[in-house]
């Protein structure tokens, strides 16, 4: 009994720790982890989110990006941070991708980490150099058949939106274009706007401005219904019926994190991305507003792993 009473005293501090620090969160900054490059999607928006947050808790959020290895190199640390709430991932269908093409990474998914939150979504855009002949779709494709194996397409890394789009038109328009990836995103987009490689499928939100101003030439967006952004441009499904490839954004937190911890960065995380100076400013860059629980975002996690198992299996993708 004495040994029982002993643990019992023994325990019940530790228990009372974790309702109180839940309670008290957040007491210091929080970290925000981008595993992609500075500029790119993730990048961008996260900074929104650090930024509206801060002033909602009174607390400091703080981006930091952590790039390579096609997300593995942050994510991974993320992983094996401490699940008190402190550091987050910033992540997106790179991701869910990953989880069928790179199996023997450090990490799985929905083993170590939980769902938070998701944030946003929204169409690529197809760009080529304004060297390259093609004005069209049907052009680049007539182009890569003509000269198959000759043309290549830029991203940020296996596994990446970006990759994954560029393997799925080329099965679906059965094309040989050599896939070159690059460490980040900003570094596929300067390849492609200096013409050392000829194609990229990037964030309508971040590759627009550049296509407007004439820096590369835009073919198409990969949505089923053209982006309210750029309506007199094609889909790439008007051309390759059945083709759609988006990128979306969510955030999550190492496995144990609590579920208080959880729910209060679910509800902020909300309430910012619902703000109508947020999705006013967001709608115009073509970025969509995503809410859902963690409950949901699980569900929606599950879903997009299967989705982008099969593309792999059906495109053939793998890691150079």
């Amino acid at each position: 009994m004495r040994a029982l009473f002993r643990l019992t005293t023994f325990l019940l501090p530790v228990f009372l720790v974790w309702p109180a620090s839940a309670q008290n969160y957040p007491n210091h900054p929080v970290k925000l982890i981008v595993p992609f490059g500075a500029g790119g999607p993730a990048d961008v928006y996260a900074r929104v989110l650090a930024q509206h947050l801060s002033e909602e808790t009174k607390q400091s959020f703080v981006v930091e990006d952590r790039p390579g290895a096609g997300s593995i190199i942050g994510t991974d640390a993320v992983a094996k941070s401490a699940p008190d709430g402190y550091t987050l991932l910033v992540m997106s269908n790179t991701h869910t991708t990953n989880e069928s093409l790179l199996p023997n990474k450090p990490f799985q998914l929905m083993r170590d980490f939980v769902p938070v939150a998701t944030v946003n979504y929204s169409d690529l855009l197809m760009v080529v150099h304004p060297s390259v002949s093609a004005k069209s779709v049907k052009e680049f494709i007539d182009l890569a058949k003509k000269e198959p194996g000759k043309l290549n397409y830029a991203s940020s890394g296996p596994g990446t939106p970006y990759h994954m789009a560029g393997e799925l038109f080329k099965a679906m328009s059965q094309t040989d274009i050599v896939h070159v990836p690059h460490k980040a995103s900003g570094d596929a987009r300067n390849s492609v706007i200096s013409g050392t490689v000829q194609m990229m499928f990037d964030a309508v939100t971040t590759m627009t401005a550049l296509a407007k101003g004439g820096q590369v030439r835009a073919l198409a967006t990969t949505g089923l219904k053209r982006s309210e952004l750029t309506p007199d441009l094609p889909t790439v499904a008007e051309t390759v019926p059945g083709y759609e490839a988006t990128i979306w954004l969510g955030i999550m937190a190492p496995k144990g994190t609590p579920k208080e911890v959880v729910t209060f960065l679910n509800t902020h995380i909300n309430k910012v991305i619902n703000k109508p100076e947020v999705k006013e400013v967001w709608l115009k860059q073509g970025a969509i507003p995503l809410v859902k629980t963690p409950e949901e975002f699980d569900a929606y996690l599950r879903k997009d792993i299967e989705k982008w198992a099969n593309v792999v299996k059906v495109s053939g993708a793998k890691v150079q």
